[in-house]
């Protein structure tokens, strides 16, 4: 947040000048006006708290999502409103600007209210509208055994971010309900700590496959984004988490690769650690958990970023037929209707939410269970996929 920080200071000025001038055509009211820009006062405070916690080495979770579920709040609406208000600034300038007209300031502001109420939605009941994505995929070497083989993959739980135990079972049940024969979670099981799944042990501990459910850990994982007493509290707290994997039945893979076995045919599924290009950490190591499997075994991959893909497994001598990943979270915040499908995050990760192919080698991102910084979803729902997979 803080590397963006300058990109998202401009816009916010720049929203929040010309939307003001709507509102100042509207009313000259002092209440009225002294208060839009109280919010904005109140912000600016919060962002300077921000960088000053940051430079004395830590960056407190609690701050950093209040600051952006409030500045989205205040910031999209505005955003929105905007081309309203710039169609007319143009035609103003053929008409040598006349007054603003009332109409449109209206329309802009009943935008506005739109986009705001809609994301009070998104905060309130966004965050636990889980959809099922279904699709199925072909292969020419998939083993016999395996078509019509289910698997269920979740990501990013974050359970650090849950405040609705009967919002989060109403996920479960659902999981729950797919009866795939294989259940796959591609890492961010927390926010930052191993403790912040104490609460949710029993509740994840109720997801059930007949194949077993495996793991992998995400960027958020290793406890890299919060300040510890010391390297030793670290380790013991990613220790303390690969040990919650297992206590909620998941087999956690680390840079390594299992098979799953139906009969006596198999496949094998791989999992490695997180990889994010960028200043994301390098955890992941393909080639080492790929080693032991033949070239000849159908190979799905779980890489919580989906950066990994391109980077490294579209490279990599071995055919990884599937790859499953994560980590977008679709920015929990975007547009799918109809077939379009669009959301900001897109502009950072050329794969961010759905299904990809290139060379015969799919990969598919998975929007996310929970949610992190911004308190809620819309558009882009939570997700649960199912993914069924067939012999061409």
């Amino acid at each position: 947040m803080i590397k963006r920080l300058p990109f998202v200071l401009l816009a916010w000025i720049i929203a929040d000048v010309y939307f003001f001038r709507a509102v100042s055509t509207l009313t000259d009211n002092s209440f009225v006006l002294y208060g839009y820009w109280l919010i904005d006062v109140i912000i600016a405070t919060g962002f300077a708290l921000l960088i000053t916690r940051r430079s004395a080495g830590s960056q407190p979770p609690k701050l950093i999502s209040w600051l952006m579920a409030f500045t989205l709040l205040t910031l999209i609406p505005k955003i929105f409103a905007m081309p309203v208000l710039l169609i007319e600034d143009i035609t103003r300038l053929f008409r040598h600007f006349p007054p603003r007209s009332i109409w449109v300031s209206e329309l802009a502001l009943a935008i506005a209210a739109f986009v705001f109420f809609s994301l009070i939605y998104g905060v309130t009941g966004g965050r636990h509208r889980y959809k099922v994505h279904r699709i199925s995929l072909f292969f020419d070497d998939l083993p016999e055994a395996f078509d019509g083989f289910t698997i269920t993959q979740l990501s990013d739980i974050h359970a650090g971010s849950f405040t609705s135990k009967n919002g989060v079972e109403k996920g479960i049940r659902m999981v729950n309900k797919q009866h795939s024969d294989l259940l796959l979670f591609t890492g961010d099981l927390v926010n930052n700590k191993a403790s912040e799944m104490d609460p949710w042990k029993e509740t994840f501990g109720k997801l059930a496959a007949a194949h077993g459910k495996y793991s992998v850990l995400g960027n958020h994982d290793y406890g890299d984004y919060v300040k510890w007493d010391s390297e030793q509290a670290k380790h013991a707290n990613l220790a303390r988490l690969k040990k919650v994997h297992k206590e909620i039945g998941f087999n956690l893979l680390l840079n390594e690769a299992v098979k799953i076995k139906k009969g006596d045919q198999s496949i094998a599924l791989i999992g490695v650690e997180n990889w994010g290009k960028g200043g994301f950490h390098k955890y992941g190591d393909l080639k080492k958990s790929a080693e032991q499997v033949p070239d000849t075994e159908f190979k799905i991959l779980m890489s919580h970023d989906p950066s990994h893909w391109e980077a490294k497994t579209l490279l990599n001598d071995k055919h990884i037929n599937l790859t499953l990943s994560g980590h977008t979270h679709g920015m929990q915040f975007g547009i799918e209707l109809f077939g379009f499908q669009w959301s900001p995050v897109k502009y950072m990760y050329p794969q961010w939410a759905g299904l990809y192919k290139k060379g015969g080698k799919y990969l598919y991102v998975n929007r996310g269970f929970g949610f992190l910084g911004f308190k809620g979803r819309l558009g882009i729902w939570p997700e649960i996929t199912v993914i069924t997979l067939h012999r061409k």
